[in-house]
């Protein structure tokens, strides 16, 4: 929120611009002697110097940056002229005739992902090697040069269409690195030609969640991130842009920093780039095949298991950050009924675990004191007595209750509270702690031996500010029944 600016000014001193002043009124003050207008100068300037001043903890998202996260999962598909050349980066000298697929179906793809819980997806429109998935007028080296469709066809328009029937949000990604076309040399005009790209997929297939800006191969290049971000920006208003921190400042979510499906137990949403503060949450991005993006032949074996894949959702989601899966369509333009069973058996196991009816922190004795954060509603919020920097949600039960993990979401509107934090369990006439932390943002799942008991309490140790607390849930692992 903005400051109100000092009213009453010299006219010479209001017509000094500074981010956080806005005055509209008009004063006459030709009588002022000079030491006195240097004086509000100064005054101003100080005043100016404090107002633009951040903390991490002043930091707040916007309400796209909040409605993204609570999507949780998303998937990040790979399909193109790699798919049919048994290769991950091509080159960008791929004939288009090579891509053909017989019997391609988006609609497929999203019913494997909705299987899996999958929220949203981001179709790579053009990967590095420069081939475009929709009948672009900027360059023939797209599906309307290739065998599908008779040059006819339109896979982004069709995987948009696809994404949307089955109730996901739907983005792309435009790889900035173009290893096509020739004006890739000379950057400012490829950056004409890359927003001409642009500016046709957020003019023509709907609504993006999410814009993805890969950092891969642009060692040395320059680009006009300015104009790409400006023209985004006046079709898609709410689409989230995601980039590496060091490609792009002020991008709206960011890189986990690897593709193993893995992030920080202590993570923070809020960024530091030399002084610049801006919430940015992670996207961790990992394929359902290991090390593979893109479909192989004859490889099988590579397929993530149900436990890996669960692993990977506790060291992303469980952890405050997004996790998007990699999927491949092989070379018909399907998923692989392997990758198929493996989404759809992911599912189960996330319902299985995590579903709201097995949430136990409802059935405490007096969880009327806590409704609003153990009803399994995320747009119910419990907080403590405002200004309160620490907090407890102490839970009751008749007779032992058996658990093995927690899971805890913060309300985020505000930004980011909660610094440090521990669950705790009564045994005999002590309390002890069986997990502890700092963050817990978006959501935290906290693992820990399984353990029984009457009394349980999620203990804030430390906030910032008054914490808000969405959800506070225990569990039983379906291995530990």
């Amino acid at each position: 929120m903005e400051k109100p600016g000092p009213v009453g000014l010299p006219s010479a001193v209001r017509r000094l611009r500074c981010r956080t002043l806005h005055t509209h009124r008009t004063f006459s003050y030709s009588n002022m002697i000079p030491v006195i207008r240097r004086s509000l100068l100064l005054t101003l300037m100080l005043w100016c110097t404090a107002a633009v001043a951040q903390n991490f903890t002043d930091v707040k998202p916007s309400p796209q940056q909040v409605a993204w996260q609570d999507l949780e999962m998303g998937a990040i598909i790979h399909f193109g002229p790699n798919t049919f050349l048994d290769q991950e980066w091509g080159d960008g000298t791929a004939d288009p005739a090579v891509f053909n697929p017989s019997q391609a179906d988006p609609e497929q793809w999203m019913r494997a992902a909705q299987s899996a819980g999958i929220k949203y997806v981001v179709f790579v429109a053009k990967h590095h090697d420069g081939f475009c998935l929709w009948p672009t007028s900027k360059t023939k080296y797209s599906v309307k040069s290739s065998p599908w469709k008779g040059g006819q066809g339109d896979l982004v328009r069709d995987v948009a269409r696809a994404a949307r029937k089955y109730g996901l949000k739907f983005g792309v990604y435009l790889s900035p690195w173009d290893r096509h076309d020739p004006s890739y040399k000379d950057s400012a005009a490829y950056d004409g030609y890359y927003l001409a790209l642009l500016n046709e997929l957020v003019t023509s297939y709907g609504e993006l969640v999410e814009f993805w800006l890969d950092g891969a191969g642009s060692e040395g290049h320059v680009y006009d991130f300015d104009r790409y971000v400006d023209n985004l920006r006046v079709y898609q208003p709410n689409a989230m842009i995601f980039a590496d921190a060091a490609l792009l400042k002020y991008g709206d979510i960011r890189w986990v920093g690897n593709e193993d499906g893995n992030a920080s137990e202590d993570n923070w949403n809020v960024l530091d780039l030399r002084g610049y503060l801006r919430y940015r949450p992670a996207e961790a991005d990992t394929p359902l095949r290991k090390e593979h993006w893109f479909w192989h032949p004859n490889d099988e074996a590579s397929v993530k298991t149900v436990g890996e894949l669960l692993d990977t959702y506790h060291r992303t989601v469980g952890r405050g950050a997004q996790l998007m899966i990699g999927l491949a369509p092989d070379r018909r333009g399907l998923l692989p009924d392997t990758d198929v069973k493996r989404l759809r058996e992911f599912g189960e196991a996330l319902g299985s675990t995590y579903a709201a009816a097995k949430n136990l922190a409802a059935g405490a004795t007096n969880a009327s004191v806590y409704r609003a954060a153990l009803d399994s509603d995320a747009d119910t919020v419990w907080s403590p007595s405002e200004g309160s920097h620490a907090a407890t949600i102490d839970l009751g039960f008749a007779h032992p209750t058996t658990f093995d993990r927690a899971v805890t979401m913060e309300w985020l509107v505000d930004g980011q509270k909660v610094q440090k934090y521990a669950i705790q369990v009564m045994q005999g006439k002590r309390w002890k702690t069986i997990c502890s932390g700092t963050t817990i943002g978006h959501k935290k799942i906290d693992l820990f031996a399984r353990v029984s008991t009457q009394r349980v309490r999620l203990n804030i140790l430390s906030a910032s500010a008054t914490p808000r607390i969405r959800e506070f849930q225990l569990f039983l692992g379906t291995d530990a029944r």
